[in-house]
């Protein structure tokens, strides 16, 4: 199997520096491993931009028009 340079050079490096898996480890925590209650909260949509006036109503095929509410998730 073909493996190029680049890969081979990682590879002796963590073998060589093992504490760097480590660091990798703290460093993917820090950004990636979150449970849902540790994460942002989904931001209100009652502040996003908008398009002109027709952003809540298109034309369906076939001629339905479909109208959507105002945002039930922001805080009135």
């Amino acid at each position: 199997m073909y493996e190029s340079d680049l890969t081979k050079f990682i590879r002796k490096y963590l073998e060589e520096h093992p504490e760097e898996i480590e660091s990798q480890k703290k460093g993917r925590a820090i950004w990636w491993d979150k449970r849902p209650d540790e994460r942002s909260p989904v931001p209100s949509m009652r502040h996003a931009p908008k398009a002109g006036g027709n952003e809540h109503t298109f034309m369906l095929p076939g001629g339905a028009e479909q109208t959507f509410r105002e945002d039930d998730n922001s805080e009135d």
